[in-house]
């Protein structure tokens, strides 16, 4: 009977990690060059507890971290190369999956990179609604990536992937927050001029129908939050 109890007990305790998840590696090319954990992303604070965010006014919303830029390398990359994140595990619960990018000034090393409106957001998967049936493409799976625009100026820039899971949503604060930065240089690139520009934090209220919404009754349509997906 103790031995259950015990057993019990250990698996009450381990259960909650096994649904949280962070996003250590930064992985370029095809096939991919998988560099290792926290290498070229930022340490994370919950990088031991995969803890979220549920604050989206929070400064940590940036890159949920601080002072690890300088610890943190900064990856060359083309542009037109394929760019993703793996996450530790695989993404367990529901949720809206997108990644931003910041011009970083003075480097992308620096703890400053990231202040004011200059993330844009350039890759996202979306929750679908049909007949009342929830289809959420970034649930189970644990790398997501997308190809650096062409046009995208050269420079160093912080690439920041966040996960909104949602099967809390239905009152205000209920949304999770999962995200890491990664540091990057591109070179080869172009001539465009990534749009719109947020800043983060200040990108959400937490008010947001793509953040306070119920995905289990009453919900027909799903809404992503943020700026749309730039494109040359």
């Amino acid at each position: 009977m103790k031995a259950l109890l015990l057993a019990t007990l250990l698996a009450q305790a381990v259960l909650p990690s096994l649904a949280h998840y962070t996003f250590p590696k930064l992985f370029i090319g095809s096939p991919p060059t998988v560099l290792a954990d926290w290498a070229a992303v930022r340490k994370t604070l919950n990088a031991d507890t995969g803890a979220p965010l549920t604050d989206p006014t929070s400064p940590l919303m940036r890159c949920y971290e601080t002072n690890t830029a300088a610890l943190t390398a900064t990856y060359t990359i083309n542009a037109g190369n394929i760019v993703g994140f793996k996450s530790n595990v695989p993404v367990d619960h529901p949720g809206h999956m997108s990644i931003y990018m910041a011009k970083a000034l003075p480097y992308a090393s620096s703890e400053a990179a990231g202040s004011g409106n200059v993330w844009f957001k350039v890759a996202q998967w979306s929750p679908t609604v049909t007949a009342g049936s929830w289809n959420f493409p970034s649930q189970g799976q644990q790398s997501f990536q997308f190809t650096l625009p062409l046009c995208l100026p050269n420079g160093d820039y912080l690439v920041r992937i966040e996960h909104i899971a949602l099967h809390a949503a239905a009152s205000y604060g209920g949304a999770q927050y999962y995200l890491a930065c990664g540091q990057i240089k591109v070179v080869n690139g172009g001539n465009g001029t990534p749009s719109p520009l947020v800043s983060i934090p200040g990108l959400y209220t937490g008010n947001e129908p793509g953040i306070l919404t119920n995905i289990y009754y009453g919900t027909t349509s799903y809404v992503p939050p943020g700026p749309p997906v730039w494109t040359c």
